[in-house]
C-alpha cells in the first residue's frame, strides 16, 4: 500500500515513511544522524537487509542523503524529506482537530450525596478556588451518559485537565481528581462555566459523570431526574499548540 496525497511530494510506502520518521526522531532533520544498518534494524525490529533496502529506497527518492564511513554512516533528511514529514504532520493535525471537543449526551440522575460532603472540605475548596478560580456550589450535578457515548468519555484522557491534588487531614488521605472545563446544555439553556469532576477513586461506573459549577446546575438549567442534557468538553486554551 502507498500513502498518496496531493500535499506530499510523491508516493511513499508506509514502512519507508515509518523509517523516515524514525530518522527524524534521531535528529536527522537538524543534523547528520550517525547509525548503522544493524542498529537501525534493531531499533525498528526488522532485519538488517530490510533496513538497508529501506535506506536505499529513501536515498533513491531523494528523501535522505547518506555519507558512508567505515562501519557506520551519517544520514541527513533532505528538504524534500522534510516537506514530506510536514505534510504528514498536517494530516495528523486535521485528525486531532476533529476531537478537540467531545459531546456527551445523557440524562440527569441523583447521586448518593457524597459530593456535597467532599466538595465542602477545605482541602478541596482551597484548590478549587486557586486552580479553577471559583468555589463550587456544595454538591455535584450527576449525569448518566448514553451507552453509545461511554467510549467517547475515554477521549477525555487525551485532554489537558486541571489537577486537584490529594491531601491529608487527621491521618486520612483524600484522593486526587481531574477537572475538565465543560459546557452543559439542557432545553436550550447553557451553563458555560462548569467542570467535570473526575476523581481518581470513585464508586461510579464510566457511564456516570459528576459536574461542578458556581451555581446549582439543577436550578440554573431547571432540570430534574430523567431530563436530557448535553455536556461539551474542550481542550484548555492553548493545549493544542
Amino acid at each position: 500500500m502507498f500513502v498518496t496525497d496531493t500535499d506530499t511530494p510523491a508516493s511513499i510506502k508506509y514502512d519507508e515513511l515509518a523509517t523516515l520518521k524514525h530518522l527524524a526522531k534521531k535528529g536527522a532533520v537538524r543534523a547528520d544522524a550517525k547509525l548503522s544498518c544493524s542498529l537501525l534494524a534493531e531499533e525498528l525490529e526488522i532485519s538488517a537487509q530490510t533496513a538497508s533496502r529501506r535506506l536505499r529506497s529513501l536515498e533513491k527518492s531523494e528523501y535522505i542523503r547518506r555519507h558512508r564511513e567505515k562501519n557506520t554512516m551519517r544520514v541527513t533528511i533532505t528538504p524534500r524529506g522534510i516537506e514530506l514529514l510536514e505534510a504528514e504532520f498536517q494530516q495528523y493535525l486535521e485528525i486531532f482537530d476533529s476531537i478537540r471537543t467531545v459531546e456527551l449526551e445523557g440524562e440527569v440522575c441523583s447521586g448518593a450525596g457524597e459530593g456535597e460532603y467532599y466538595i465542602q472540605l477545605d482541602g478541596y475548596m482551597e484548590q478549587f478556588e486557586e486552580k479553577l478560580g471559583y468555589q463550587p456550589f456544595p454538591g455535584t450535578f450527576n449525569v448518566r451518559i448514553d451507552e453509545s457515548d461511554v467510549p467517547s468519555r475515554a477521549v477525555l484522557e487525551t485532554f489537558d485537565a486541571v489537577q486537584i491534588e490529594e491531601w491529608e487531614s487527621d491521618g486520612r488521605t483524600y484522593g486526587a481528581a481531574s477537572c475538565y472545563p465543560a459546557t452543559v446544555t439542557a432545553a436550550g439553556d447553557t451553563i458555560a462555566e462548569a467542570h467535570i469532576l473526575d476523581p481518581d477513586r470513585t464508586h461510579h461506573g464510566d457511564e456516570y459523570i459528576e459536574l461542578i459549577a458556581t451555581e446549582r446546575l439543577r436550578e440554573a438549567l431547571a432540570v430534574e431526574d430523567g431530563d436530557g442534557v448535553t455536556i461539551t468538553v474542550g481542550r484548555l486554551p492553548g493545549a493544542e499548540e
